[in-house]
């Protein structure tokens, strides 16, 4: 099979590399996704263990289509009785862009009825009860070019399962996961974060420190899936948590002004397994002293659109570059939507890396020299 692994745009090379690492064949990157082949042992291992990827979808084809005529024939052809049953369940939700298909409701029920016309001709049957576990099928319509998809997921990789609660602008834990690896963490690292909110950034952290697979405590849709073999996850699972490292010497410190957030990240880090490894404690970021020896900060400040007025955060960002000063063994990860950030910070950025942070557009700035 062929799946789709949609990702924030601007990890996918990431993504694609983390997929490679994982022993999953053909992988390849594109705009916003990586494909990727291989089996039902491999779709599990991918929903266990990426960090970047927002769900793992079985890519069923693509094809062009301009009418409705086409679309229904396009989506007829598919393999529809390779993965529903009888009474399965099959919503079908979408979007589409720059394309001569442009009504989503039109399409999705376009598409129902040629899943409907498909099942009907294997099963024998003009109607389907669908009281059985759900296939999400998923379609995206750009530029007339039609893509048709079911989601394995369920929920969305980025709910890792440990975040019941979080602040009132929690960054997206596979983003966070992004900003780890793009701060090199690794098993011996001291990471801190001086504005860590409901912890995020250093759980991600501290995770991947340890290996920890990130969907190793979650419940994904095809596991019910009559399609899937039986023990396919769970021995995917069980080859997961072989390779945890709890003998590495990882440890991180976060700080916040908000006694209740930091609550909430200690509670956090404890459900992910790694409360043993992070210290909370509450401190501004305007007393904070860079430790003595190597250190990796990383932290997601306060955006003039999201918690601040832009002339707060834009101090605040000067207060950074001040406490984040330039010295051997310490380096810095920070995002923000702020064009001006370097400016206000006080030097260039070693690296950026353009991405977004839910619907805002932002920069992954990298200081390590």
């Amino acid at each position: 099979m062929t799946f789709c692994a949609p990702c924030i745009f601007g990890l996918e090379g990431l993504c694609a590399n983390e997929l490679r690492f994982l022993g999953l064949e053909n992988v390849r990157a594109e705009n916003g996704r990586v494909l990727f082949d291989g089996d039902f042992s491999a779709m599990a291992r991918a929903n266990i263990n990426a960090r970047y990827a927002e769900r793992i979808l079985i890519l069923l084809g693509e094809f062009r289509a301009t009418t409705f005529d086409r679309l229904f024939n396009g989506v007829k052809r598919l393999p529809w009785a390779d993965f529903i049953g009888m009474s399965d369940a099959f919503p079908v939700k979408g979007s589409c862009l720059n394309s001569k298909l442009m009504s989503v409701p039109d399409c999705q029920k376009i598409i129902k009825k040629a899943v409907v016309d498909s099942l009907s001709a294997r099963y024998m049957l003009s109607w389907f009860e669908e009281t059985g576990a759900p296939r999400q099928i998923q379609f995206l319509i750009m530029n007339d070019r039609v893509s048709v998809m079911l989601d394995t997921s369920g929920a969305g990789l980025h709910k890792r399962g440990y975040r019941a609660q979080a602040n009132d602008a929690p960054i997206k834990e596979t983003l966070a996961a992004a900003m780890a690896e793009l701060a090199g963490v690794r098993p011996g690292h001291f990471v801190v974060d001086p504005m860590c909110g409901s912890g995020t950034i250093l759980i991600e952290a501290a995770m991947k420190a340890l290996k920890i697979a990130p969907g190793l405590n979650r419940y994904f849709a095809s596991e019910q899936w009559s399609c899937v073999p039986k023990g396919t996850f769970e021995a995917e699972r069980e080859a997961a948590r072989a390779n945890i490292n709890r003998d590495c010497a990882f440890h991180a410190e976060g700080y916040d002004i908000d006694e209740t957030a930091l609550e909430t990240a200690k509670h956090n880090a404890e459900q992910a397994g790694v409360g043993d490894r992070i210290t909370f404690q509450m401190r501004d970021v305007k007393d904070f002293v860079l430790p003595e020896g190597y250190c990796t900060v990383i932290t997601n400040p306060p955006y003039g659109e999201r918690l601040l007025d832009i002339p707060s955060a834009e101090a605040l960002y000067k207060v950074m570059g001040e406490r984040f000063a330039r010295m051997p063994g310490k380096r810095y990860v920070v995002i923000t939507p702020d064009d001006d950030f370097e400016k206000l910070f006080g030097r260039k950025a070693d690296k950026r890396r353009k991405t977004y942070n839910g619907t805002l557009k932002c920069q992954i700035y990298q200081f390590f020299k």
